[in-house]
Protein backbone atom coordinates (compact mmCIF):
# COMPACT_ATOMS: atom_id res chain seq x y z
CA UNK A 1 0.00 0.00 0.00
CA UNK A 2 1.08 3.35 -0.77
CA UNK A 3 2.58 5.56 1.90
CA UNK A 4 -0.21 7.78 3.42
CA UNK A 5 -2.48 6.68 1.30
CA UNK A 6 -6.17 6.90 2.30
CA UNK A 7 -6.59 3.29 2.53
CA UNK A 8 -2.90 2.79 4.15
CA UNK A 9 -4.56 5.60 7.19
CA UNK A 10 -7.44 3.16 7.32
CA UNK A 11 -5.34 -0.09 7.59
CA UNK A 12 -2.97 1.86 9.94
CA UNK A 13 -5.60 2.46 12.56
CA UNK A 14 -8.23 -0.27 12.47
CA UNK A 15 -5.16 -2.74 12.70
CA UNK A 16 -1.32 -2.29 12.32
CA UNK A 17 -1.17 0.83 15.09
CA UNK A 18 -4.52 0.32 16.57
CA UNK A 19 -4.65 2.68 19.50
CA UNK A 20 -6.18 0.00 22.20
CA UNK A 21 -4.85 -3.29 21.64
CA UNK A 22 -1.29 -2.01 19.84
CA UNK A 23 -0.06 1.30 21.16
CA UNK A 24 -2.52 1.00 24.27
CA UNK A 25 -4.00 5.00 24.18
CA UNK A 26 -6.93 6.12 25.90
CA UNK A 27 -7.19 3.41 28.66
CA UNK A 28 -9.43 5.00 31.42
CA UNK A 29 -12.54 5.36 28.95
CA UNK A 30 -11.54 1.91 27.63
CA UNK A 31 -11.58 0.59 30.88
CA UNK A 32 -14.21 2.31 32.64
CA UNK A 33 -17.59 3.00 29.72
CA UNK A 34 -16.96 -0.28 28.25
CA UNK A 35 -19.52 -2.15 30.54
CA UNK A 36 -21.94 -2.54 27.61
CA UNK A 37 -21.62 -2.64 23.54
CA UNK A 38 -23.56 0.22 23.08
CA UNK A 39 -21.41 2.71 25.50
CA UNK A 40 -18.21 1.07 23.67
CA UNK A 41 -19.58 1.80 20.30
CA UNK A 42 -20.85 4.81 21.21
CA UNK A 43 -17.75 6.29 22.83
CA UNK A 44 -15.96 4.90 20.39
CA UNK A 45 -17.66 6.82 17.54
CA UNK A 46 -18.00 10.05 19.12
CA UNK A 47 -13.56 10.17 19.44
CA UNK A 48 -13.49 9.08 15.89
CA UNK A 49 -15.97 12.38 14.95
CA UNK A 50 -13.69 14.83 17.09
CA UNK A 51 -10.36 12.83 16.27
CA UNK A 52 -11.11 12.75 12.45
CA UNK A 53 -12.32 16.77 12.43
CA UNK A 54 -9.58 18.56 14.66
CA UNK A 55 -7.28 16.27 12.71
CA UNK A 56 -8.47 18.20 9.44
CA UNK A 57 -8.65 21.88 10.98
CA UNK A 58 -4.92 20.78 13.07
CA UNK A 59 -3.30 19.87 9.75
CA UNK A 60 -5.35 22.48 7.27
CA UNK A 61 -3.83 25.44 10.22
CA UNK A 62 -0.28 23.47 10.52
CA UNK A 63 1.46 26.32 8.84
CA UNK A 64 -0.26 29.09 10.41
CA UNK A 65 -0.12 27.80 14.11
CA UNK A 66 3.16 29.15 15.99
CA UNK A 67 5.24 26.21 17.24
CA UNK A 68 5.55 27.42 20.63
CA UNK A 69 1.61 27.62 20.92
CA UNK A 70 0.84 24.32 19.56
CA UNK A 71 -0.39 22.12 22.28
CA UNK A 72 -2.82 25.13 23.59
CA UNK A 73 -3.80 25.07 19.93
CA UNK A 74 -4.60 21.97 19.67
CA UNK A 75 -6.41 21.79 22.75
CA UNK A 76 -8.76 25.00 21.77
CA UNK A 77 -9.45 23.04 18.67
CA UNK A 78 -10.22 19.73 20.14
CA UNK A 79 -12.50 21.38 22.55
CA UNK A 80 -14.51 23.01 20.54
CA UNK A 81 -15.20 19.74 18.66
CA UNK A 82 -15.90 18.13 21.72
CA UNK A 83 -18.81 20.83 23.20
CA UNK A 84 -20.65 20.71 19.57
CA UNK A 85 -20.69 16.56 19.62
CA UNK A 86 -21.56 17.03 23.75
CA UNK A 87 -24.34 19.39 22.69
CA UNK A 88 -25.40 17.20 19.72
CA UNK A 89 -25.02 13.85 22.49
CA UNK A 90 -27.51 15.68 25.07
CA UNK A 91 -30.12 16.89 22.38
CA UNK A 92 -30.59 13.77 20.38
CA UNK A 93 -29.10 10.73 22.35
CA UNK A 94 -29.63 11.40 26.25
CA UNK A 95 -29.28 7.99 27.39
CA UNK A 96 -25.83 7.70 25.38
CA UNK A 97 -25.12 11.06 27.10
CA UNK A 98 -25.96 10.07 30.14
CA UNK A 99 -24.46 6.45 29.98
CA UNK A 100 -21.15 7.93 29.08
CA UNK A 101 -21.35 11.00 32.02
CA UNK A 102 -17.90 12.86 32.36
CA UNK A 103 -16.10 10.88 30.13
CA UNK A 104 -17.02 13.10 26.71
CA UNK A 105 -15.66 16.18 28.19
CA UNK A 106 -12.32 14.22 29.25
CA UNK A 107 -12.02 13.66 25.39
CA UNK A 108 -10.10 16.83 25.57
CA UNK A 109 -7.19 15.59 26.92
CA UNK A 110 -7.60 11.74 25.31
CA UNK A 111 -3.71 11.02 24.77
CA UNK A 112 -4.64 9.72 21.55
CA UNK A 113 -6.68 12.99 19.96
CA UNK A 114 -3.18 14.87 21.16
CA UNK A 115 -0.96 12.23 19.90
CA UNK A 116 -2.44 12.24 16.57
CA UNK A 117 -2.39 15.84 16.09
CA UNK A 118 1.17 16.53 17.45
CA UNK A 119 2.66 12.71 15.60
CA UNK A 120 0.67 12.99 12.53
CA UNK A 121 -1.86 16.01 11.60
CA UNK A 122 1.13 18.99 12.11
CA UNK A 123 3.42 17.33 9.71
CA UNK A 124 1.16 16.07 7.00
CA UNK A 125 -1.93 17.23 4.54
CA UNK A 126 -5.48 17.73 5.12
CA UNK A 127 -6.08 14.48 3.48
CA UNK A 128 -4.31 12.05 4.93
CA UNK A 129 -4.51 13.49 7.89
CA UNK A 130 -8.44 13.29 7.78
CA UNK A 131 -8.29 9.53 6.95
CA UNK A 132 -5.46 9.03 9.64
CA UNK A 133 -8.10 10.52 12.13
CA UNK A 134 -10.67 8.17 10.96
CA UNK A 135 -8.46 5.00 10.80
CA UNK A 136 -7.67 5.65 14.44
CA UNK A 137 -10.70 6.42 15.66
CA UNK A 138 -12.25 3.22 14.02
CA UNK A 139 -9.46 1.60 15.38
CA UNK A 140 -10.55 2.78 18.41
CA UNK A 141 -14.10 2.06 18.74
CA UNK A 142 -13.56 -1.57 17.15
CA UNK A 143 -11.13 -1.81 20.30
CA UNK A 144 -14.14 -0.39 22.75
CA UNK A 145 -16.72 -2.28 21.34
CA UNK A 146 -15.00 -5.62 21.17
CA UNK A 147 -14.26 -5.16 24.89
CA UNK A 148 -17.92 -4.06 25.47
CA UNK A 149 -19.56 -6.97 23.60
CA UNK A 150 -17.37 -9.67 25.65
CA UNK A 151 -18.09 -7.95 28.90
CA UNK A 152 -21.85 -7.59 28.38
CA UNK A 153 -21.78 -11.16 26.85
CA UNK A 154 -20.59 -13.02 29.82
CA UNK A 155 -21.37 -10.18 32.45
CA UNK A 156 -25.31 -10.16 31.44
CA UNK A 157 -26.18 -12.65 28.75
CA UNK A 158 -26.45 -9.53 26.13
CA UNK A 159 -25.66 -8.20 23.28
CA UNK A 160 -26.70 -4.60 22.10
CA UNK A 161 -29.34 -5.22 25.38
CA UNK A 162 -30.38 -8.18 23.40
CA UNK A 163 -30.79 -11.25 25.59
CA UNK A 164 -28.44 -14.17 23.81
CA UNK A 165 -27.53 -16.22 26.54
CA UNK A 166 -30.13 -19.21 27.82
CA UNK A 167 -32.22 -18.30 30.90
CA UNK A 168 -30.47 -20.81 32.66
CA UNK A 169 -26.92 -18.50 32.35
CA UNK A 170 -25.78 -17.27 35.26
CA UNK A 171 -24.68 -14.34 34.80
CA UNK A 172 -20.41 -13.38 35.80
CA UNK A 173 -20.78 -10.06 37.44
CA UNK A 174 -17.14 -9.57 37.62
CA UNK A 175 -16.92 -8.94 33.65
CA UNK A 176 -19.33 -5.82 34.79
CA UNK A 177 -16.86 -4.55 36.89
CA UNK A 178 -13.78 -2.78 36.95
CA UNK A 179 -11.86 -6.48 37.22
CA UNK A 180 -13.18 -7.91 34.36
CA UNK A 181 -12.44 -4.73 31.65
CA UNK A 182 -8.84 -5.63 32.47
CA UNK A 183 -9.05 -9.35 32.35
CA UNK A 184 -10.99 -8.39 28.70
CA UNK A 185 -8.46 -6.01 27.72
CA UNK A 186 -5.33 -8.26 28.39
CA UNK A 187 -7.15 -11.31 26.53
CA UNK A 188 -8.00 -9.07 23.97
CA UNK A 189 -4.28 -7.64 23.18
CA UNK A 190 -2.34 -10.99 23.75
CA UNK A 191 -4.58 -12.39 20.80
CA UNK A 192 -4.07 -8.78 18.34
CA UNK A 193 -0.41 -9.79 19.54
CA UNK A 194 -0.41 -13.17 18.33
CA UNK A 195 -1.62 -12.59 15.21
CA UNK A 196 1.05 -9.47 14.40
CA UNK A 197 3.68 -11.94 15.73
CA UNK A 198 2.34 -14.86 13.65
CA UNK A 199 1.90 -12.30 10.76
CA UNK A 200 5.79 -11.23 10.95
CA UNK A 201 6.83 -14.32 11.65
CA UNK A 202 5.32 -16.11 7.99
CA UNK A 203 6.83 -12.87 6.42
CA UNK A 204 10.66 -13.21 7.75
CA UNK A 205 10.04 -16.94 6.58
CA UNK A 206 9.45 -15.67 3.11
CA UNK A 207 12.04 -13.24 3.05
CA UNK A 208 14.57 -16.02 4.15
CA UNK A 209 13.09 -18.80 1.41
CA UNK A 210 13.87 -16.37 -1.42
CA UNK A 211 17.01 -15.14 -0.77
CA UNK A 212 20.19 -16.89 -2.13
CA UNK A 213 23.25 -18.05 0.05
CA UNK A 214 26.44 -15.59 -0.23
CA UNK A 215 28.50 -18.80 -1.00
CA UNK A 216 26.31 -20.33 -3.62
CA UNK A 217 23.36 -22.87 -4.43
CA UNK A 218 26.05 -25.21 -3.10
CA UNK A 219 26.35 -23.97 0.44
CA UNK A 220 22.89 -23.24 0.61
CA UNK A 221 21.21 -24.71 3.65
CA UNK A 222 17.44 -24.49 2.08
CA UNK A 223 18.53 -25.06 -1.46
CA UNK A 224 16.27 -22.49 -2.70
CA UNK A 225 16.11 -19.89 -5.08
CA UNK A 226 13.00 -17.97 -5.85
CA UNK A 227 10.81 -19.77 -4.08
CA UNK A 228 12.05 -23.41 -6.06
CA UNK A 229 13.18 -26.44 -4.60
CA UNK A 230 16.27 -27.62 -6.90
CA UNK A 231 17.06 -31.07 -6.37
CA UNK A 232 20.81 -30.96 -5.56
CA UNK A 233 21.77 -34.38 -7.11
CA UNK A 234 21.36 -32.92 -10.69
Amino acid sequence: MKANSPVERLYNGIYKENPTFVLMLGMCPTLAVTTSAVNGLGMGLTTAAILAMSNMIIALLRKVIPDKVRVPAYIVIIASFVTIVQFLLEGFIPSLYDSLGLYIPLIVVNCIILGRAEAYANKNTVVASLFDGIGMGLGFTVGLTCIGIIRELLGAGQIFGFQVMPAAYEPITIFVLAPGAFFVLAFLVALMNKFQIGAARRGTDKEKVGGCSKDGCANCTNHTCGGKIFDITE
